[in-house]
Parts: structure tokens; C-alpha cells; sequence
């Protein structure tokens, strides 16, 4: 029978891209969205394309009912790819600002994944994967918001992975480093939204980062195509034991290494240095 996935966050980048890669290997992939007309556009591509918004949990209910409806009741495998990131110091970030980021990354990746679990204990199996970054590894100055929630979900996966070990649920984590993707256009609505930084201690030190922000530079000097993101998760749906936890790009293999090996000071100062 043809195994069936659903993939949060598929309006572009790693969620666009899976949604078609997987389908190309032969998956049936429901390819979700926040927003009703990125839906239709991938409806238009021949995807099945619930609306789903991890903030609104009536739409987790809703979009899985209508995967089950579709399926007859079951789901082999989930793909948590939606998120989003609001740029700032720490010290300039609001609380809503941090509480919208939570509610997107963490709170309502949690609940849905909670609801599959409920059907994937009562089909008896299911692969869970679930989009961090590199940045979920290590720290980085002016990313406080994303680098928390990719913490969070880090703690929140490795317990569910112990959690879940007797049962023939698997957890896996995909941790990418810098691929190509909308992530810094999108997050320009939200640093606008939440962050009063002309009026910062840091106001002059902002300067880098606005023009990193809303300057197209290219690509970044390890930046990888998102098939990178899909071949992993590929690896992690289909292996009988997959690992706990897949890199992408050479700078997460390089921070996973340093983590382990540096002492902390010695590793602040080195991504100090950019």
C-alpha cells in the first residue's frame, strides 16, 4: 500500500520541496499550509493540501480528520517542518514576540504531534521527523527567538524519543544548516512587528543586521538546495533503525563536532568570530 506523510510549513522551501520529492519517491503526501491560498496553489499541483496553522488548533483537528477520512484512518509518517523565525536581540524581544514564536515551533508542533501519536499507537507504527536546525544545536547573537524554540522542540523530541522506545513509533530529528529558503523574507513581517530596534541600546550595532535582512545577497558560502533536507528524510523514513538525529550542510557537522569537543568559552568566542 502506498504510505502516506503529512508535512507542515509546504508554501516554499524544505516544505515545498518535500512535499515533491516524496511524492516523486512514491509517498502519498498531504502538504499543508497556514494560509488557504498557498493550499490552492499546491492544490493546483495535484497535492491533497489541508489548511493547517500550528497557532489555531481547530485546524489540526480538522486538517487530521480529514487525512484519516482520507486514509481510513491512518498515517504512516509525519514530517514537522513548520516555523518561523522574528530576528532581534534578546533583550529588545518582547514577550508576545517570543510567545508567537512558541506558539508556532513548539506549542502547536507538540499538540499535533500528540494527535498523531494517537494514530500512529493504534496502527501500530509511524515515523516522526522533525525539522530543527542547526541552530538547535548552538547559539547564535540576533536569532534568540528561533534558537530557543529549536532548543525547546531539541528537549521536547529527545524525551519522546526515550518516551516512545517501546513502542514501534520511531523520533528523528533532521538538523539542517543554511539551505535555501524564504526564512529570511518571511521573518521581516515579524522583526518589523516586534522589534523596536531604532530605539535600541544596540541601535548601531542593528545596522548589520538590517542589511543582511533585507538585502538579497545570494547564497550564503555553505548553502545547500532543500533536496539536501529531503534525502535525509527519506534516509530517516525508510531505514528499519534510523539515528536519533540526521545533520545537513557542512556547518552542522562542523557545530555538532565543536559542541562536543570545545569548552564553552572557547566556542562563544569562535561564533563570535562569524
Amino acid at each position: 500500500m502506498q504510505r502516506s506523510i503529512l508535512i507542515t510549513g509546504c508554501s516554499s522551501g524544505i516544505g515545498y520541496a518535500a512535499a515533491h520529492d516524496l511524492r516523486a519517491a512514491g509517498w502519498r503526501v498531504f502538504a499543508s499550509c497556514r494560509q488557504q491560498s498557498d493550499c490552492d496553489r499546491l492544490s493546483a499541483q495535484g497535492f491533497d493540501a489541508p489548511l493547517l496553522d500550528l497557532t489555531d488548533p481547530a485546524t489540526i483537528r480538522s486538517a487530521l480528520d480529514h487525512i484519516v477520512m482520507q486514509t481510513g484512518g491512518t498515517l504512516d509518517a509525519l514530517y514537522n517542518n513548520g516555523a518561523f523565525a522574528c530576528p532581534g536581540a534578546v533583550e529588545d524581544l518582547p514577550r508576545d514576540a517570543l510567545k508567537a514564536v512558541f506558539e508556532a515551533n513548539v506549542f502547536g508542533t507538540h499538540d499535533l504531534t500528540c494527535e498523531v501519536i494517537k494514530i500512529m499507537r493504534k496502527q501500530g507504527h509511524g515515523r516522526i521527523v522533525t525539522c530543527s536546525s542547526v541552530l538547535g544545536l548552538v547559539a547564535y547573537k540576533w536569532r534568540g527567538a528561533y534558537v530557543a524554540s529549536k532548543f525547546a522542540l531539541e528537549g521536547l523530541m529527545d524525551v519522546l524519543r526515550l518516551e516512545l522506545r517501546d513502542t514501534p513509533i520511531k523520533v528523528v530529528l533532521v538538523e539542517p544548516g543554511p539551505i535555501t529558503s524564504k526564512i529570511r523574507v518571511n521573518s521581516i513581517p515579524h522583526f518589523e512587528r516586534w522589534v523596536d530596534w531604532k530605539n535600541s541600546a544596540r541601535a548601531e550595532q542593528y545596522q548589520t543586521l538590517t542589511k543582511r535582512l533585507y538585502e538579497d545577497r545570494g547564497p550564503d558560502r555553505f548553502e545547500l538546495p532543500p533536496s539536501a533536507v529531503t534525502a535525509k528524510i527519506l534516509r530517516a523514513l525508510t531505514v528499519a533503525n534510523p539515528a536519533p538525529r540526521y545533520y545537513v550542510t557542512t556547518p552542522t557537522y562542523l557545530m555538532g563536532t565543536l559542541r562536543r569537543l570545545l569548552p564553552t568559552r572557547a566556542l562563544d568566542w569562535l561564533i563570535a568570530k562569524g
